[in-house]
């Protein structure tokens, strides 16, 4: 056979395979190809080259939830982290079991779904506060995880609100509100928008407001975020059976009734992660009554004792040396008394 001849066999044979790999019965792949390319704002042009608008859009619905259709209920959580003599269950003992000589936090290496995660248990919910990059829209205020924490003296550290991403490369612009010791530090939009933190009681408020509003709620650190997870024990719906195509690494914040607050960071990358009701499954065993979702993906972040204990990824799969750069977080800071 004459390499010519050999040559347009190969090309035809990969052109075949990639239509069926598209256009096939392989769903999971249409699916992943269609959300990551949106994700990455950037690259959204790759999903539109092979799909109509139509089916773009049929493949992003999979991802609409239905909220909890109630007000938040801060008297549910009355505040007792202590440690008890007995147990709910071994996700309850799990929790609130101490290490030895840890009464600020306990660590514990999880599943959500098939996937590795790091769930951290804290102990003081008066500890848990707002961490953020030096500055703000000054061209170089982002910074990672792993230095604010430091910085901040934190024990425990996860990143937190999103920031502005117009040519997929992010920027020092917060997402939205951001409220630091009972102060809007700041407020791009006027309206009220999901908000995500603690209050000056020590629990986790879960708001749709304005930074002002929730200020007179009494909140004392957050951000705007979202969407909620959990609410009065009560979780989301989502629109599609799947619970979500958009598979990420997740980033998660939540208090069980006893004011035991919960860090949840797990592995994945875009397109190969948990679901959003994988993450919510896990949350509920361990008796999270109230949750909301942080900003995932590359920016899925937890250090611990100053060390990056999960492995971020980019969007092409390739880990990210010492975390991408953000702009806020929550953390484990202890008081100075």
């Amino acid at each position: 056979m004459r390499k010519s001849t050999i040559f347009v066999l190969i090309i035809d044979i990969i052109v075949i395979g990639c239509f069926i790999l598209f256009y096939g019965p392989y769903k999971e792949f249409r699916n992943v190809l269609v959300n990551t390319a949106m994700v990455t704002k950037s690259h959204q042009y790759i999903a539109y080259t092979f799909y109509s608008e139509e089916t773009v859009k049929e493949i992003l619905a999979l991802n609409k939830y239905i909220p909890v259709d109630e007000d938040i209920d801060l008297d549910d959580i009355v505040i007792d982290t202590s440690e008890k003599d007995s147990y709910d269950n071994e996700y309850d003992e799990a929790i609130l079991k101490r290490d030895p000589g840890n009464d600020e936090y306990k660590y514990l290496k999880v599943k959500v779904g098939k996937y590795d995660a790091h769930l951290v248990a804290i102990y003081h919910p008066e500890n848990v506060k707002l961490i953020t990059s030096k500055s703000f829209n000054t061209g170089n205020g982002q910074e990672t995880v792993l230095n604010m924490c430091k910085r901040y003296g934190g024990l425990v550290c996860i990143n937190g609100g999103g920031f502005a991403d117009p040519d997929g490369w992010g920027s020092d612009i917060p997402f939205g509100y951001v409220i630091k010791d009972g102060k809007v530090i700041w407020s791009p939009v006027s309206s009220q928008e999901n908000i995500i933190g603690i209050t000056d009681e020590n629990k986790l408020l879960l708001v749709k407001a304005t930074g002002n509003e929730a200020v007179e709620m009494g909140l004392r650190d957050g951000l705007q975020f979202g969407p909620f997870l959990i609410v009065n024990g009560e979780s989301i719906k989502y629109a599609s059976s799947a619970g979500g195509y958009d598979r990420a690494a997740r980033v998660a914040i939540a208090q069980r009734k006893d004011g035991v607050i919960m860090f949840l960071v797990t592995e994945g990358t875009h397109g190969s992660g948990p679901t959003m009701k994988e993450v919510i499954d896990t949350l509920e065993l361990y008796g999270a009554y109230n949750a909301a979702n942080l900003d995932g993906g590359t920016s899925t972040q937890m250090v611990i004792k100053g060390k990056l204990v999960n492995n971020p990824k980019n969007v092409f799969g390739n880990s990210v040396s010492g975390g991408r750069r953000v702009v806020t977080g929550f953390g484990l800071i202890p008081s100075e008394d």
